[in-house]
């Protein structure tokens, strides 16, 4: 019976080991439209034009304050606001693992969730974490090197411990913690669960303005120290990738993030083009250099600020698209001179160029002008029914940020390298994977 005993532990320990140490060779999880059904924040009372509709604004939203971010990079109060994002991910914190619903953002570095003793909280659906039930839980020090990657938004409280503040916007939404460490648990899609000891996240104490009660943290996946993919540079080698299926899918599969060696974008089809590390070095650029519709080229012509060629931010939690005025003023022109038919105006005034009679409709692909790598847009990614009869360009004009947007990414296999600065683009039917 010893000897029985004994050999399952043995057993159960080289399990353990196998799914949490640094051989971990990759792994891929479900990434959850915020619009679809397996999301708690869908709707079935809403259309599918009333979810574009939110969706767009919540695009301008985040815009404004990506514009924010790169104005005053070092204000703390300049983070993108959560709670109006995309795509959410489901992971646990904590020995035992307690469940946790966050906002998978690109834009954003810290994980956080809303712990107990909660004061002045929000509501959510889910149980507040409560650290003294974690046997793996640790409130992080001073001196720790991730207190020290806070920076302005970090400071030292009693008894030596970190304390963070986050604030969103104009301040009046706000997270504030101990900057802690736990056991962070990952689902697979393909076997058991992933478990990542001594992850650093905010353990929320207080949180100020309205957020979504079904919002239980984020998990930020940008290009900062905090971020999960960062941490975990050591087990995935700085590697991630997703596929987002189209909005206007019927399949029952679900967008996917991968990590690790699951992350690695290569094969036929495959174009890589630098990342660009700005400031703050959360966000990721790229350096667009034109854009061509059919034969017709239209290059770059954003305002001279962009020195270091770091002229566009990728964004998988922004819907749409954002050019300078210039260059889509030319860009739309092209498309209206190519597309036979006549513009129609999206009653709603979200989208500048339209049309009605989409069956009808014969779109050219426009091609994406990266550094080093030409991304060839389908109809798929440029053009979205925004009504019953109308079909609009899913790029509009901006003055103050550019984005390439998640629709110009669907069915893209888009992999992020942080640690050789690259980003690839491959083709892929994000429904099969």
């Amino acid at each position: 019976m010893k000897c029985l005993i004994f050999t399952l532990v043995v057993i159960f320990l080289t399990h353990f080991y196998e799914h949490s140490d640094a051989e971990i060779e990759g792994f891929t999880t479900d990434l959850i439209s915020h619009d679809s059904p397996r999301s708690p924040f869908y709707n079935p009372s809403e259309t599918k034009y009333q979810r574009l509709q939110k969706a767009f604004h919540r695009s301008i939203l985040r815009g404004n304050h990506f514009s924010a971010m790169t104005a005053s990079p070092n204000d703390i109060q300049s983070d993108v606001i959560p709670g109006r994002l995309e795509y959410l991910m489901n992971i646990s914190l904590g020995t035992p693992p307690v469940p946790m619903l966050g906002i998978a953002d690109t834009g954003s570095d810290l994980i956080w969730r809303q712990c107990r003793p909660c004061d002045n909280c929000y509501e959510q659906d889910e149980p507040l974490f409560d650290p003294e039930t974690s046997e793996t839980y640790k409130i992080l020090s001073c001196d720790n090197e991730f207190c020290g990657d806070l920076g302005q938004k970090g400071y030292c409280g009693n008894d030596n411990a970190c304390i963070y503040y986050y604030g969103y916007g104009t301040g009046d939404r706000f997270t504030m913690g101990y900057l802690s460490s736990d056991t962070l648990t990952i689902g697979s899609t393909e076997g058991d669960p992933v478990s990542f000891p001594g992850v650093a996240f905010g353990c929320a104490h207080r949180t100020g303005g309205t957020y979504l009660e079904k919002h239980v943290g984020l998990i930020g996946l940008g290009g900062g120290a905090l971020s999960l993919v960062k941490q975990l540079d050591s087990q995935v080698g700085g590697q991630f990738s997703y596929c987002l299926i189209p909005l206007s899918s019927d399949s029952t599969a679900s967008s996917k993030i991968n990590f690790g060696r699951n992350g690695v974008v290569s094969g036929s089809g495959t174009v890589s083009t630098p990342l660009i590390r700005g400031t703050p070095d959360t966000i990721y650029y790229l350096k667009l250099e034109g854009m061509s519709v059919g034969s017709t080229r239209v290059e770059f012509n954003g305002f001279s600020a962009r020195e270091e060629g770091n002229n566009i931010v990728i964004d998988s939690g922004t819907t749409i698209t954002f050019l300078p005025p210039d260059m889509y003023s030319e860009v739309e022109s092209a498309l209206a001179t190519a597309i036979s038919g006549q513009p129609t105006s999206d009653p709603n005034g979200n989208f500048r160029l339209c049309y009605s009679g989409g069956s009808n409709l014969q779109v050219p692909t426009i091609t994406v002008h990266f550094t080093g790598a030409d991304v060839q847009l389908s109809p798929l990614n440029t053009f979205i029914q925004a009504q019953e009869d109308l079909f609009c360009f899913t790029m509009i004009p901006s003055s103050d940020f550019f984005i390439f947007g998640n629709l110009a990414q669907v069915n893209f296999l888009v992999g992020y390298d942080l640690n050789n600065n690259m980003v690839s683009f491959k083709p892929t039917d994000c429904t099969e994977q």
